[in-house]
């Protein structure tokens, strides 16, 4: 494996791998500020609303949403063997075992991705988008229905920036399988299991809380 270039701004390896995984970390904090409003938005709804959020929580699809759940974990399952492989790197039958383990964690993403979108389009034949088509079949009073709404722009506007997220995940492991160097293995890797993360956080709130009662 050929020892990465070492930028004239540092002394030695180990103080510029510090210094790309600290930027790395730095930036996934920054991306927190994106999700972190949705978050605090539904805890604010779930206080004020509980029955209407439990309500919306019944239209959510659990099957699909745990089969992603599933799906996602095992994509950074794959993941992290990529970036074993991409480490070890002594010769090209590391380098292409790398390679194929980033193209499956492509492909569960893209698979996330096709079940998220069908999850999608179930829930616009069901008219569940929020604004003027918003009709959900149980929605009770307009103080329900409003409630109901609420929730369901929150689901989009989380569910849609996680996609996003993880569309450039899967695009970034497609440019890596045409070389995949340690160290931009492992930058992508904290990348995905951000990503993965933050599904782990949307999926109860989105398809299991409150879910039984009413």
């Amino acid at each position: 494996m050929n020892a990465p270039v070492l930028e004239p701004q540092f002394r030695d390896h180990a103080q510029q791998d510090f210094a790309r995984s600290f930027g790395m970390w730095v930036f996934l904090s920054s991306e927190l500020l994106f999700f972190g409003p949705l978050l605090f938005g539904y805890l604010y709804l779930r206080m004020h609303h509980p029955e209407a959020t439990g309500m919306a929580s019944r239209h959510t699809d659990m099957l699909l949403g745990t089969v992603n759940t599933a799906v996602l974990l095992t994509s950074s399952f794959c993941m992290a063997l990529a970036g074993h492989a991409a480490q070890k790197g002594n010769d090209m039958r590391d380098r292409r075992r790398a390679a194929r383990l980033l193209a499956l964690t492509a492909a569960l993403g893209i698979v996330f991705l096709a079940i998220k979108g069908i999850e999608w389009h179930r829930e616009f034949d069901e008219h569940l988008f929020p604004g003027v088509g918003f009709h959900p079949s149980d929605g009770g009073d307009a103080g329900t229905v409003y409630g109901m709404e609420l929730f369901f722009l929150l689901y989009f506007a989380a569910t849609g920036l996680h996609a996003l997220h993880l569309f450039i995940g899967v695009s970034a492991c497609l440019w890596l399988m045409r070389g995949p160097r340690a160290e931009a293995v492992e930058l992508v890797g904290l990348y995905w299991h951000f990503v993965d993360v933050v599904w782990i956080v949307l999926y109860p709130l989105l398809y299991l809380t409150l879910r039984s009662g009413g």
